[in-house]
């Protein structure tokens, strides 16, 4: 299957757009709401160059954080961010593959990431992300989803000025409510999808406290 993350050119492309998202910077505070500020430990799964990370610890600046991805240029861009950093721990993985086992998170964020995976991954990956949270733990995915039809698929293509002659051969994208049974079949309490815009997501679950 298509994935064009280990790519330099591809990597870099899209850093350089990422501000430019419509509205992604409100996806980013409805999520930075929703995660406590007394979180111990942070699992961000797909982390990119730390964008989402380093915004988390704004108002959580001790908190231990293991940061996730495979793609080179990625890995350099968030080693550079949090060089000075002792409480990120930065580790190459690819999200295809089960999670390494760095023990158990009070919350596990992710933003768009997982819309790459397979969608049999996809369901997998939530499973153990249920199992890595501490009881009461919350799991955020800020996503790239399914439209419901294809004209809003072109509508958010429009909205990102894109054709649908340039979308990311890399995506795998799935509805928001297949994802949402989901994690409510794994044991995910207050399943909702918090915010959404066209085809930008944030879908969060609570692990029950016991």
């Amino acid at each position: 299957m298509t994935n064009l993350w280990t790519s330099a050119e591809h990597a870099l492309g899209y850093l350089a757009k990422a501000d430019q998202i419509p509205h992604r910077t409100e996806g980013e505070a409805v999520l930075l709401e929703e995660v406590p500020k007394t979180v111990k430990r942070i699992l961000d799964l797909g982390t990119g160059d730390g964008r989402l990370l380093g915004l988390l610890k704004i108002e959580r600046p001790s908190v231990e954080c293991i940061a996730v991805d495979f793609s080179p240029t990625m890995l350099e861009a968030v080693k550079t961010r949090f060089a000075n950093d002792s409480t990120v721990e930065i580790v190459d993985h690819n999200l295809d593959k089960a999670l390494p086992n760095k023990g158990t998170f009070d919350a596990v964020v992710s933003s768009f990431a997982i819309h790459h995976l397979s969608h049999n991954r996809k369901r997998s990956l939530y499973v153990e992300i249920f199992n890595l949270l501490q009881p009461g733990g919350i799991f955020c995915n800020l996503e790239h989803v399914a439209s419901p039809t294809p004209r809003l698929h072109e509508k958010f293509l429009k909205a990102i000025g894109r054709t649908v002659e340039q979308d990311d051969p890399s995506n795998k994208l799935l509805d928001v409510e297949t994802q949402l049974r989901w994690l409510r079949n794994i044991g995910f309490h207050d399943v909702d999808c918090y915010w959404k815009w066209l085809e930008l997501a944030l879908l969060i679950g609570l692990k029950p406290k016991c």
